[in-house]
């Protein structure tokens, strides 16, 4: 059993003048899945949607698409991308696209605000129609029709629950997070995908499982489950602007640390990190990698960056 720290919160003020509180939940496990520290409710539902990307890439990797279309690391880290619908990002979705003689009516994720200031900025001026190209899930979408198409099924309908493609994905999810079969609960993600909600602990989890096989090289000898998790882990990291984008918290995080770590954000106040085994990790009294998520309660993403921060920076002082 993990040390926990009773429910926390984050305050904004004015003046000094508490204007709002914000509750974090949070988890620290190892590589076994054992809950090391924890902050609030590391057993909360929680619904991650995008932060399971990383493991829904994973699925699509592992049908063979990746590999059958050509897909490049840079392909690989865009599926598990929130892209900020930055010019790259919409090149990137309409490259792989072709890569798998598809067209953007095929996409089912629909259109919507960009997630960058910036992009949504440039867009009003230049009067701007979003269409599903653009949207921050473009990437992910382009990766289920690949896996659809490499299964052999009908792609028109990919996005829905019962497709064999989401079955695949969802059998693929609950493995990499140490669920069981049918454990994880599915609800809908913004992008018109199925997403998983599961207790908060199994989402630090699944980054723990990415981060455990990092540091192993492809070749003989070792399964094919861990050279795609490694090749996701790799993928990530070394393309963190197409995970993400310019001046995005999972961008800057992931460069920051130059291979130490993968990031992802997931939407409505959710995090999952997942990191190589380092002194920080043992220090925590891991025997090799650490995975960290965290939720807020009231889905405010601003504080979440907030709260990532400080638990990623005050973990290793839990111990004391």
């Amino acid at each position: 059993m993990g040390r926990f720290v009773p429910t926390d919160f984050i305050t904004s003020d004015r003046g000094g003048v508490v204007e709002n509180r914000h509750s974090v939940h949070a988890a620290i496990t190892d590589a076994t899945g054992n809950l090391l520290y924890a902050v609030g409710d590391p057993y909360r539902i929680t619904l991650a949607p995008s932060a399971a990307k990383p493991a829904q890439a994973l699925a699509i990797l592992e049908t063979g698409a990746v590999d059958k279309f050509r897909f490049d690391s840079t392909d690989l880290s865009f599926m598990c991308a929130s892209n900020s619908s930055e010019e790259r990002h919409i090149a990137r979705a309409r490259s792989m696209l072709s890569k798998v003689s598809a067209s953007e009516t095929d996409l089912r994720c629909g259109a919507h605000p960009p997630i960058s200031d910036i992009v949504q900025r440039a867009w009003i001026k230049s009067d701007l129609t979003p269409t599903p190209i653009c949207s921050n899930c473009s990437g992910k979408h382009v990766g289920m029709i690949a896996g659809a198409k490499m299964l052999g099924v009908d792609v028109a309908d990919y996005h829905l629950s019962t497709h064999p493609v989401q079955m695949h994905v969802k059998r693929v999810v609950e493995d990499v997070c140490g669920l069981e079969v049918d454990e994880a609960v599915w609800g809908l993600d913004g992008c018109n995908l199925p997403a998983p909600a599961f207790e908060l602990h199994y989402l630090a989890r699944m980054n723990t499982t990415f981060a455990a096989v990092a540091d192993v090289a492809s070749g003989g000898g070792i399964s094919s489950r861990t050279e795609a998790l490694s090749r996701v882990f790799h993928a990530m990291w070394k393309h963190p602007k197409l995970v993400a984008g310019e001046n995005r918290f999972c961008t800057i995080l992931m460069a920051a640390f130059r291979g130490l770590l993968i990031g992802k954000l997931g939407a409505d106040g959710c995090y999952g990190i997942g990191i190589r085994e380092c002194e920080q990790t043992r220090a925590l009294g891991a025997e090799d990698t650490i995975g960290i998520s965290v939720k807020i309660e009231d889905g405010n993403i601003s504080v979440l960056y907030l709260a990532v921060a400080e638990i990623f920076g005050a973990a290793s002082d839990w111990r004391a």
